[in-house]
């Protein structure tokens, strides 16, 4: 007594039984796929790839950078010091920005799941909690400033790209035949930029010597590697002003629907 009834020749659930056990699992599964905050999970895959790309290829990079510099553009290596320094700051505030947006996107996803009304459905009505709005209000303002700063570093991974950019439409003149006779004319002086400074000697490289570092592996490597570094902050900055918008979202339904039978999915 107290036991299912089951077919004594298949052993199996009756037919009506086991339709009904299907059809509650597939309106189950159906209720977590929608309680999933797709904005912040698209928003939270584009930060992680963003940020590998542009902290693994911009170290890369930078490394490249110095190496060229050191052995085509200096001939006294205190000219090259304070560059050098900045260098190696940079390469260590990368490491450390890697390692905080991987504990802030995860900061974040939790946070979508949280406010997410399908999963309060299906583990109860759950009322938010003062505490719990000061936390999304605190999420919403940190990551508006990180906006601010991403744009900032975007803009200023523009810099390098367009040095590179300069000096590879100076080696490609000179491959032409046309500017053969005047190859000597054709320079790239890294002063000019402000990356060394004036009292560097030689500081520029002309003509044969120039077309000698254009077609080092290293300067082809170095190139590419600060336009994945551009594109890996452009996809950096793309999934905070995502995750900002979702927050925003999030948090404004909670707050003057939180009373109510309904909130976010965004």
């Amino acid at each position: 007594m107290g036991k299912r009834k089951v077919d004594s020749a298949q052993g199996r659930f009756p037919p009506g039984e086991r339709s009904g056990l299907f059809y509650g699992c597939v309106e189950c599964c159906a209720k977590c796929l929608g309680g999933i905050p797709y904005a912040s999970m698209v928003a939270t895959i584009l930060c992680f790839s963003g940020v590998a790309l542009f902290c693994g290829c911009g170290h890369e990079a930078l490394n490249g950078t110095e190496y060229l510099m050191e052995t085509h553009f200096i001939r006294n290596y205190q000219h090259f010091q304070a560059l050098s320094n900045l260098i190696d700051a940079f390469q260590y505030v990368i490491y450390g920005m890697a390692s905080f947006f991987f504990l802030y996107g995860v900061l974040l996803l939790a946070e979508g799941f949280y406010t997410s009304s399908v999963i309060k459905k299906v583990f109860g009505e759950n009322k938010t909690t003062l505490c719990g709005r000061c936390i999304s209000a605190s999420f919403i303002g940190v990551t508006y400033a990180l906006v601010l700063i991403w744009l900032a570093i975007f803009v200023f991974t523009a810099l390098p790209l367009y040095i590179f950019h300069n000096m590879w439409s100076t080696c490609k003149a000179i491959e032409l035949p046309e500017n053969s006779g005047r190859i000597h004319q054709l320079c790239v002086d890294a002063r000019q930029y402000g990356i060394l400074p004036w009292s560097a000697t030689p500081g520029e490289v002309c003509g044969y010597n120039l077309q000698t570092v254009c077609r080092t592996r290293e300067f082809g490597m170095t190139y590419h590697l600060f336009i994945a570094t551009f594109v890996g902050a452009g996809a950096t900055a793309v999934a905070l002003l995502t995750y900002m918008m979702s927050t925003t979202y999030n948090f404004a339904i909670v707050k003057i629907l939180g009373r109510e039978d309904y909130c976010t999915k965004f």
